[in-house]
């Protein structure tokens, strides 16, 4: 299994009537921003350990577990496996409970926000809508969606209520493992790259045991469930407008981005809106697929680290 260099520990901060489960490395240190790290769908903040571990200087890094995923509550519900406390998830709600998060974490003074995939979505919102709260932003292959008309309007509501009704049936359930070594090896599945070691590791953070003793994905089915509301890219060109922060957008060699939407989006399509954002420049991470973090940690840690120096 994968050796820790640097060990984190755990706390829980109370949020939204949540008890939001938060990763944490290091110590505060004065003059030094706190660097907050954000995970994506179906992840968990102990993914960032490889990074942390490759970090060249010790930091205070914090990174939670959004609602739903990992050892953090689920609105109505509790921490763990899934259970049918919630049907649905807002995108809206990921932007509040961070604010939450840094007025817990650094109410006086801007965060060095990071954020993967989702996460990566969501720091690019919240930092043009609360600008002065994040000093250095780094977005790692958050590209967000494609554009939508107002056409598309009742198709995704009523997407939207099939969706929640299968979810209640247990059509949308995650699929159990026998052990953490059936998770690691479908953790191994989905990303090639990911050596047995790091998925051995990871696999423990990912999932846990149910009541029944299988292991269960900690990420609530919900999740699954389309957004209701269509992604708009003119609210979102406004909103990078306002960001501030220097940002760094970083890429993997061998991102998906049209693989996924088959000609909906496009990687050009996304560069153009990233000009929008006023001081903004590119990365690019060798021999990686999206879950960057796990491919190069290094020299992912590197790039962060000379960006936010």
């Amino acid at each position: 299994m994968y050796q820790v260099k640097r060990p984190s520990r755990s706390e829980f901060v109370p949020i939204r009537h949540l008890h939001y489960h938060v990763r944490v490395w290091g110590t505060p240190r004065a003059g030094q921003a706190p660097l907050l790290m954000v995970h994506g769908w179906m992840d968990v903040g102990a993914s960032y350990q490889f990074v942390v571990d490759a970090m060249a200087q010790d930091r205070w890094v914090i990174a939670p577990d959004w609602r739903g995923y990992g050892l953090t509550g689920k609105p109505g519900g509790v921490a763990g496996p899934y259970q049918p406390a919630t049907d649905h998830y807002g995108f809206a709600d990921y932007l509040a409970d961070l604010d939450f998060l840094l007025d817990h974490y650094s109410p006086d003074a801007p965060v060095d926000l990071v954020g993967h995939s989702m996460g990566g979505n969501v720091v690019m919102l919240y930092a043009g809508v609360r600008p002065a709260r994040i000093r250095r932003l780094v977005n790692l292959e958050g590209f967000g969606m494609p554009a939508t008309r107002p056409a598309q309007a009742p198709g995704r509501y009523a997407k939207w209520m099939d969706e929640i009704k299968a979810l209640h049936r247990g059509d949308m359930a995650l699929k159990t493992y026998a052990d953490a070594v059936g998770v690691a090896q479908r953790l191994m599945k989905t990303n090639p790259r990911l050596g047995a070691d790091k998925a051995t590791w990871l696999a423990q953070h990912w999932a846990a045991p149910d009541a029944t003793g299988r292991w269960a994905i900690l990420g609530d089915a919900a999740h699954k469930v389309v957004n209701p509301h269509l992604y708009r890219v003119e609210e979102v060109h406004e909103i990078y407008q306002r960001i501030t922060a220097p940002t760094l957008a970083v890429e993997a060699s061998d991102n998906e981005l049209e693989k996924w939407w088959q000609g909906k989006y496009t990687l050009a399509e996304y560069h153009q809106r990233l000009k929008a954002v006023p001081d903004v420049r590119t990365a690019h991470v060798s021999d990686a697929g999206h879950m960057l973090h796990h491919d190069q940690p290094a020299q992912l840690a590197a790039l962060i680290e000379a960006f936010i120096a």
